[in-house]
Order: C-alpha cells, then sequence, then structure tokens
C-alpha cells in the first residue's frame, strides 16, 4: 500500500505542478494578447486621423492627388489586416507590419510633399493634426516595444522547465517579434530641395 501510496502523491504533485503551469501560461498569454490590443488601438488612432488629415490636405490648389490617393488606398489596405489576438506565426505579423508599413510610407511622402505648400504648413487645422499623427506614431513605438516585452515573458515561460514539456501539447507556441526594419539604426534622410525645383505655389 506504500508504495502505491507514494505513487498517487507524486501524480497529484504532477498534476498541480501542470494546473500551475498552465494557469500561468494562460496568464502569460492574455498578457499577450492585451498588449496586441493595444498595438491596434493605436494604429487604429492613425488609420482614424487620415480622413480628416486628407479632406484637409484636399483643399490645398496644385496638391499633389496620386499622394492623397495613395494615402487612401493604404488605409484601405490596413483595414484588411486585423488580428483579434496577437499573431502566432511570423507570416501574420509580416503580413500586417507590411500593410502598416505602406501606409507609414505615404504619410512620410505626403509630409515631404506638403513642405512645397507654405499656406498648408500654415493651416491651424493641419498643424493640429500633424501634431496628432506625430504623438501617434510615437505611441506606436511604445506599444510596440511593450509588446516585445511581453511577448519575451511568454516565449521564455513555455520554453523553461517544467513548462516546455508539456506547453506544445496544450497549445502554447512561441510568438514572433516585431522586428526593427532594415536600416532603422540610421537616422532618415529627408531632402526638400525636389532636385533643385522650385517649389510649388499653392
Amino acid at each position: 500500500m506504500k508504495p502505491l501510496l507514494i505513487f498517487v502523491g507524486l501524480l497529484i504533485l504532477l498534476g498541480l505542478v501542470v494546473m500551475s503551469g498552465y494557469n500561468g501560461l494562460v496568464s502569460t498569454q492574455e498578457a499577450v494578447n492585451t498588449q496586441w490590443a493595444q498595438v491596434q488601438n493605436v494604429y487604429q488612432r492613425r488609420a482614424d486621423l487620415i480622413p480628416n488629415l486628407v479632406k484637409t490636405v484636399e483643399g490645398a490648389a496644385n496638391f499633389e492627388k496620386s499622394t492623397l490617393t495613395e494615402i487612401t488606398e493604404a488605409r484601405a489596405s490596413v483595414g484588411k489586416v486585423q488580428l483579434n489576438n496577437a499573431p502566432t506565426d511570423t507570416a501574420q505579423l509580416e503580413q500586417f507590419e507590411k500593410a502598416q508599413g505602406a501606409l507609414s510610407g505615404a504619410l512620410g511622402r505626403l509630409m515631404v510633399i506638403v513642405e512645397r505648400y507654405p499656406d498648408l504648413k500654415a493651416n491651424t487645422g493641419f498643424v493640429a493634426l500633424q501634431s496628432q499623427l506625430e504623438g501617434t506614431e510615437n505611441r506606436i513605438s511604445v506599444e510596440r516595444g511593450r509588446f516585445n516585452e511581453v511577448v519575451q515573458t511568454y516565449n521564455t515561460k513555455i520554453k523553461s522547465i517544467p513548462a516546455v514539456f508539456y506547453a506544445a501539447a496544450l497549445g502554447f507556441k512561441e510568438r514572433p517579434y516585431f522586428q526593427a526594419k532594415e536600416g532603422a539604426e540610421e537616422p532618415p534622410k529627408v531632402d526638400f530641395n525636389f532636385g533643385g525645383a522650385k517649389p510649388a505655389q499653392p
């Protein structure tokens, strides 16, 4: 009887360890999903600012309509790539980043082109929107960093003993990180000379 009791005791102890570990993994996984929601919130904030930005810029005479079309199309593409929970593989995150990157690029080109339009730069509505966009871009960077932190905690947990022995079997898989774009360590080079051409008059 004694060996049997010892065996049953060990099984109970093992069950408690697994149960506790499972609950910890669930909690950490939910932290990842919660932070992902924050990432999407700040990206959505940026997307929500764009219609007003486009409307304000459209009022500038002779403004490059193709740039506004590019921004509108990029915003529409972003809306098609929504993930309710944090991505579970690199391909999902890359697809999300690609859409957001296209929008970031279009917005960047818009801000450079605006330098040709002194009246637009002096427009209080545009200045306010530009300030909000800059603040949102900073918030995006912060939330992405926090997302990587909670993902690191989660990934470390599923690779640590004892979770490493059962995490995968229970459906807990490694999550991808946001990666810095190639060349991100270099400051962006912005040329306002436009090939020597004189700025267009609005």
